[in-house]
């Protein structure tokens, strides 16, 4: 949603700023097409976002992290005002650079600007907001927490 209401709010204060020759309707203008660019990857349903296999957990934008490297997994609900967002926290048992099996966190130009959809924190965890994905946020954590423990012995 952001993408279709900011891109359309964006036409609209574009074209009015080139009719009027207004420059405040420009530079709102461009504010919104920034903020429909940004959002863009909410709109992809071709590429995967986060996905699991027997070598560890694919996160887009950042890479495979391999099992025996995840300290533990757990959902966390987080309430703002009357919403209440899931994110899941990987918890990392050694530095990044030494979790990942791929890296993947060099991004081609166009993409480097657009929305990620992890955060590390300062505590070697790795936060990835799961109510974008088209999945409940506890079955995507049941199913990665089932695949951990099988896979990382």
């Amino acid at each position: 949603m952001p993408v279709y209401v900011g891109g359309a709010i964006a036409v609209a204060l574009l074209v009015g700023s080139f009719l009027n020759g207004n420059i405040v309707l420009l530079i709102l203008g461009i504010g919104a097409l920034a903020v429909a660019y940004y959002n863009f990857p909410l709109t992809e349903t071709g590429r995967p976002r986060l996905g699991a296999n027997q070598y560890g957990i694919f996160v887009e934008g950042l890479g495979i992290i391999q099992w025996r490297a995840i300290d533990h997994l757990d959902l966390t609900e987080i309430a703002v005002r009357v919403l209440t967002l899931h994110e899941l926290q990987i918890a990392l048992k050694q530095p990044l650079s030494k979790a990942l099996i791929a890296d993947w966190r060099r991004l081609p130009w166009y993409r480097m600007l657009m929305r990620l959809p992890w955060k590390m924190t300062h505590n070697n965890v790795i936060r990835i907001t799961l109510d974008p994905f088209d999945r409940a946020p506890d079955e995507v954590h049941r199913t990665l927490l089932r695949m951990w423990r099988h896979y990382r012995s």
